[in-house]
Parts: C-alpha cells; sequence; structure tokens
C-alpha cells in the first residue's frame, strides 16, 4: 500500500478514506492479511488516528475488515456462502435448525422480552432461558438466549434432565408439544455484549446483528428468541415468502 495523502473533498474525509482502503484491500492485501497498526496507516494516509478509525469501523461494519483477538485487524473473505437460517416455520430445537444446546436455567425476563411476551404474561413469572450457539464449520456464528415461560411447557416438572445441554434439550422438547401458530421476527444493528462477544470471539462492542422472534400458539406468545449474529461474517436475504434466510461465508484457511 502505498503512502498517499488525501485531498480535499465534500464528503466527510473518514467516508473518503474508507473508499481508498477498500480499494487498497481489493489490491494489495489478501483474504486474512493483517492490516498495518493504526500508527502506521495514519502516518501512510496522512490523517489522524481517530479520522482512521471511523474508516476502519466502517469498513468492519461492511464485512470488509474483521477484528480478531490477539491478531488485529484482517482482511475479511467476502459474504457468500452456506444457509444457516431457516425459511420453515417451525419451533427452535427441531432436528434441521442447526443450533446447539448449552444450558437452561429459570429466572426472571428482562424487560425487553417482557414486552414481546404480552400483558398476559407478570412481571414476577419465571422463564427457562434456554442458551444455543450456531456453529459453521467449526466457527461459532450465532449466540441465541431462547425464553420460554415456565406456564408454557407445564410438563416440563415431570421429566428428570439435569442442569446443562440436557436441561436445555428437554426444554425444547416440551416446546415442540405444542401447536406452532405463527411467528414473527425482527432484525437490527446491534452491538456485542460481553458475553456474546466472547461466545464468538469477537471483541465487545464489535458490530452484530440481532435477530428476535416471537412464537405463537393458540394462548398467545409462548416463546421468544434472541439471537446474536455476527455481522461481519453474516448477511440477511429475503426470499420469494419473505422469510429471513441468514447466511455464513466458508472459514478460509489461513
Amino acid at each position: 500500500m502505498g503512502t498517499m495523502q488525501l485531498e480535499t473533498v465534500p464528503e466527510p474525509k473518514y467516508w473518503h478514506l474508507k473508499t481508498v482502503l477498500s480499494e487498497a484491500l481489493d489490491q494489495d492485501f489478501a483474504v486474512g492479511e493483517v492490516l498495518p497498526n493504526e500508527r502506521e496507516l495514519a502516518a501512510r494516509f496522512g490523517v489522524a488516528r481517530a479520522t482512521l478509525r471511523q474508516a476502519l469501523e466502517q469498513l468492519e461494519l461492511e464485512g470488509r475488515l474483521q477484528r480478531r483477538r490477539g491478531v488485529g485487524t484482517t482482511v475479511a473473505p467476502p459474504r457468500v456462502g452456506v444457509d444457516v437460517g431457516s425459511a420453515q416455520h417451525s419451533w427452535p430445537g427441531d432436528s434441521v435448525d442447526g443450533w446447539e444446546a448449552v444450558d437452561a436455567a429459570e429466572a426472571v425476563a428482562p424487560n425487553a422480552v417482557l414486552k414481546l411476551l404480552g400483558t398476559a404474561f407478570a412481571a414476577d413469572e419465571a422463564v427457562h432461558v434456554v442458551r444455543r450457539t450456531r456453529v459453521t464449520q467449526g466457527q461459532a456464528v450465532a449466540a441465541e438466549l431462547l425464553y420460554v415461560p415456565v406456564a408454557s411447557v407445564p410438563g416440563l416438572s415431570a421429566i428428570e434432565a439435569p442442569a446443562g445441554p440436557a436441561r436445555a434439550r428437554a426444554v425444547l422438547r416440551e416446546l415442540q408439544r405444542l401447536v406452532l401458530d405463527g411467528q414473527d421476527r425482527s432484525v437490527e444493528l446491534g452491538s456485542a455484549r460481553a458475553d456474546d462477544a466472547k461466545e464468538l470471539d469477537r471483541l465487545p462492542g464489535a458490530p452484530v446483528l440481532l435477530v428476535t422472534t416471537r412464537y405463537f400458539t393458540a394462548a398467545g406468545t409462548a416463546a421468544v428468541s434472541v439471537a446474536t449474529y455476527r455481522a461481519d461474517t453474516c448477511r440477511l436475504t429475503f426470499g420469494d415468502s419473505g422469510d429471513v434466510q441468514i447466511t455464513h461465508e466458508p472459514r478460509v484457511a489461513s
């Protein structure tokens, strides 16, 4: 990457720098290659480090760069690959949804989830919180918290299941005994919380896609899923049916 001084341009300086960096990534760097440190890059382009950080953050948000623990900032592979979503309406935990059960515990739902559960659900009622991960080609691409009101799975108390994955699978099995009337889903951009970042091997604050799904029975909302996807590797597509599919590119060997 050659030295270049930025000329005066009408758009913000960091945005012009982003364009210059993007071209350099295509011409001078290979997928997985580590970029020079911020000080060196800022000196090469004659910009303040704050301007450089804005450009790098935008490129990360667009999936061109990845920040890796203990490695630094690397060039990301293109966002193409295998489907890790589902176009079919089904309960979480079916045999083909690709998620791995990690743990389950009873807790009080956070306020945002309480609103999704509806006014019929009391704030002090317990919910089963099932934690799951989505792994593609050995790489964790998503982490999920599934909130299931105790009242939704009354038969669970008769099942002897220890804590951990066995308990999580027991909650999911009971949930699938219910008749699913429908579901809705929303998607928004967010920042990785510390727990999610650790699970997904990202840095706290890294861009993520938050996919929230409500599952309905005739009695109302039976479960709420909040799934956190890595925004640097996943993209959302919308098929003819309107269902959201989430795709993730295969990991490139370094």
